[in-house]
């Protein structure tokens, strides 16, 4: 059997991270067996489906490297299809024509409740032939529920689960205005694109044995299921807008890094021994449905942050380089080819204390611009009358420095030698200069980013009293 798996978003709003997990785990699936992993876009409610959604969950998906292996299948494109199915059921006698009106469903509902029933279709079309008061008017098309017995699901995560047959419906396939329902939809796709694996949240679990209705009814063979739990706020509450972001570019916008995102959620729900840090092969050659627990995970940002900024120390620093630069773009920060070359050469000190590409934007902003740069409160109280004045002796001092940055370390140690200072006294109000700030990587490595000619415009600035 070749593994095939899907993830099937609804275009009704942007991906979330739960979604997100989802077609992570398929993804993964589908790789881990060689097989092939797909994508169905369900669109069947069309007034709340937009193109808009459709763009967002396939851009999300491509950020996070996701995307399917074959061109996505829109169902409602496929109406076709599914009305051709529940004819098919209904000429086979598994199904049949209801004429219920809105009323007479709605009395139904009513009369359930007042006597503590469930609100259910009482099967009044289910063996009735119609009469000439039916004749030319709409029906919708019901399959015939199993009476007796029980339905059974062997679940990949949930295990082995019933239930019984008098608690399912005669569910609509097709309505009275021709249009297929979801769950009937979702059986017809999931069957043409010879899907093995249903790998979705738990909140569908109940939905399954219905659509085991369609699958049995049609002498379909049911792919294997998969219900994962869901992804929980830290307060264990549905996850929300309230707990932070959600949407799946709402990441990429706040500076993670797709595979720190990635590795995040595989870890949500997943596990294998102690690894916590899993790169993309790594998870293929891992994953297993069968480690994938049953309860409900819970979102920690600190956790996901602080895993974003081990890859970023990973992270090559070209890449990180060309990050920072479009970031510093979009903030309106101008800059020219020597500005983009300082921010190349400081990146790999840059990295190691950066969380987030917007942290790492942040703290390289001051390298970028020509000339003193703006000086926060700290370091404006670090440049102190002594200290002006320890700056213009070390700049005359560094002139004659090789500008190389373990030189440039060893240079700064001889001057607080010979001065007979504190190596600190010297680096702090060197910072306030440089970098306009108390806090910056390596001040060695500031001044060889810089350049000699930077470094001493911006010494001479601050000793000169122009910050």
């Amino acid at each position: 059997m070749t593994v095939r798996t899907r993830f099937a978003p609804s275009p009704t709003g942007y991906l979330h991270i739960g979604g997100a997990r989802t077609a992570l785990f398929n993804y993964l699936f589908a790789r881990h067996h060689g097989g092939t992993y797909l994508l169905r876009i369900e669109d069947t409610d069309k007034e709340r489906s937009t193109q808009a959604a459709v763009d967002q969950i396939l851009e999300s998906l491509a950020w996070l490297g996701l995307s399917p292996d074959e061109p996505p299948v829109f169902q409602a494109a496929r109406e076709a299809r599914h009305a051709e199915i529940a004819h098919a059921l209904l000429a086979m006698g598994k199904a049949y024509r209801c004429w219920a009106t809105p009323q007479e469903l709605q009395e139904m509902r009513e009369k359930a409740m007042a006597e503590g029933r469930p609100p259910r279709y009482d099967r009044r079309w289910r063996d009735r032939e119609p009469g000439p008061e039916q004749e030319g008017k709409p029906f919708a098309i019901r399959i015939k529920a199993p009476i007796d017995g029980e339905t059974v699901v062997a679940d990949l995560v949930q295990g082995e689960v019933r239930v019984g047959n008098a608690e399912l419906d005669d569910m609509i396939i097709l309505r009275s205005d021709g249009t297929p329902t979801y769950l009937h939809a979702v059986v017809v796709d999931d069957h043409d694109m010879d899907i093995t694996h249903v790998i979705r949240g738990d909140d569908h679990l109940t939905n399954t044995f219905r659509q085991c209705m369609v699958y049995d009814a049609m002498g379909w063979r049911r792919p294997h299921f998969a219900h994962i739990p869901l992804i929980h706020g830290a307060d264990g509450a549905k996850l929300s807008k309230r707990h932070g972001a959600v949407s799946v570019l709402d990441f990429r916008d706040e500076g993670y890094l797709p595979e720190a995102v990635s590795n995040y959620l595989l870890r949500l729900g997943w596990g294998h021994g102690d690894e916590e840090i899993v790169p993309r092969d790594r998870a293929i050659e891992l994953f297993d449905i069968k480690d994938v627990g049953r309860s409900a995970s819970r979102m920690d940002y600190a956790k996901l942050t602080h895993l974003n900024g081990v890859y970023l120390r990973q992270t090559d620093d070209a890449r990180l380089t060309r990050e920072v630069l479009e970031i510093l773009a979009k903030r309106g920060t101008l800059f020219g080819t020597d500005g983009a070359e300082r921010v190349g050469l400081l990146m790999p000190d840059l990295k190691e204390r950066a969380r987030t590409l917007e942290e790492l934007a942040g703290a390289a902003a001051f390298v970028v611009h020509e000339g003193l740069p703006a000086i926060d409160e700290k370091a404006h109280a670090a440049l102190t009358p002594e200290a002006r004045t320890r700056l213009a002796d070390l700049a005359e001092f560094l002139s004659a420095a090789p500008w190389e940055k373990a030189d440039l370390e060893q240079w700064l140690r001889d001057y607080a030698d010979v001065k007979e200072v504190k190596l600190k006294d010297i680096a702090q109000p060197l910072r306030a200069a440089l970098c306009g700030s108390l806090t910056s990587p390596p001040i060695n490595a500031v001044l060889w980013a810089l350049g000699r000619d930077e470094s001493l415009l911006r010494i001479l600035a601050a000793a000169n009293g122009e910050a």
